[in-house]
């Protein structure tokens, strides 16, 4: 990356917290919880980890009093740990880690996935989260009346960890699978290149995405079918502050339809949208200004925090 500049790593303390089944890893940026101004916890999407936050958190460490947890959900990252699987399993974990940090109240802050796993907290423990922050997920997006929604699931899971599957000889080749990623062509940076080598696991010619099948199958399954995962939004009583991507996954048609979007808008109404122009799904949280409007999105949400942060 010759001639970009080297991007530090804000995540000083990685923490591993007491769960079912073994341990969850919660990365720490900004002061300690009990320090701080405000305390946000950032939850990542279907495959990914705390990583994709290292832009927020930079960003947001750019300025006063901000704690920063993001965790590796169960069965990402360094949270290798086994089933059950999914959003109760999700929920439970980040209470447990809010409660290990001593955090009373936080600013949730969810990207893609963790977007609806941020709802579902936010809905069924409206005392632990003083506002919610969704980046490019969150909202219910109907199933079409045309489609099966059992034909929808399987293709949704095949598609999801199409990635997982494979095997690769050496880092660079994993590494290279992401280089050639539609949306991240023109815009690789260290937090991209970062984010890629810590998904990995095994050693060459075996090396592997080190998330599990069976934990994204149980969250794609709940995304279809869980009706308090699917309708968490509309029982949120928390501030909302939606930003949304232009383009997709592959820098192609958005996460968020325009018309789900409108009727969150219409039904929402003192919720905050914010269109990012240009981003798409993966920019918006690893590329300028997608980083810088988040955390801004973070910062105006800091009123609602109580700063209440003992239990």
């Amino acid at each position: 990356m010759s001639g970009e500049p080297c991007l530090s790593d804000p995540f000083h303390t990685l923490r591993e917290v007491e769960v079912r089944g073994g341990a969850l890893c919660v990365a720490q940026a900004g002061p300690p919880p009990g320090e701080a101004d405000a305390v946000v916890l950032a939850v990542h999407g279907i495959t990914s980890s705390h990583v994709a936050f290292r832009a927020t958190a930079r960003e947001l460490g750019a300025g006063p009093g901000v704690c920063l947890l993001a965790p590796d959900l169960r069965g990402r990252g360094h949270s290798t740990l086994p089933g059950p699987y999914g959003f109760a399993s999700h929920e439970a974990d980040l209470l447990a880690a809010l409660d290990d940090a001593g955090v009373e109240r936080v600013i949730l802050a969810g990207h893609s996935m963790g977007a609806y796993v941020g709802a579902r907290l936010a809905a069924d423990h409206p005392d632990r989260v003083a506002a919610l922050v969704l980046v490019d997920g969150g909202l219910l997006v109907p199933i079409p009346a045309e489609h099966d929604p059992a034909e929808l699931l399987t293709t949704a899971i095949e598609q999801t960890t199409a990635r997982l599957r494979m095997t690769f000889e050496s880092v660079d080749e994993y590494v290279g699978l992401w280089r050639d990623h539609p949306a991240l062509l023109d815009q690789w940076n260290d937090d991209v290149d970062a984010y890629a080598r810590y998904d990995m696991t095994g050693e060459p010619p075996t090396i592997r995405c080190v998330v599990s099948t069976a934990a994204v199958a149980a969250d794609c399954t709940d995304l279809m079918y869980d009706e308090p995962t699917r309708t968490a939004l509309d029982r949120v009583r928390a501030p909302i502050r939606l930003l949304r991507a232009e383009r997709g996954l592959f820098d192609d048609d958005p996460v968020l339809p325009e018309s789900v979007v409108d009727g969150f808008a219409a039904a929402h109404p003192d919720a905050t949208v914010e269109m990012l122009d240009g981003a798409n799904h993966y920019t918006l949280i690893f590329a300028a200004p997608g980083p810088q409007r988040i955390a801004a999105a973070i910062r105006a949400a800091i009123p609602a925090f109580s700063g209440r942060r003992g239990i």
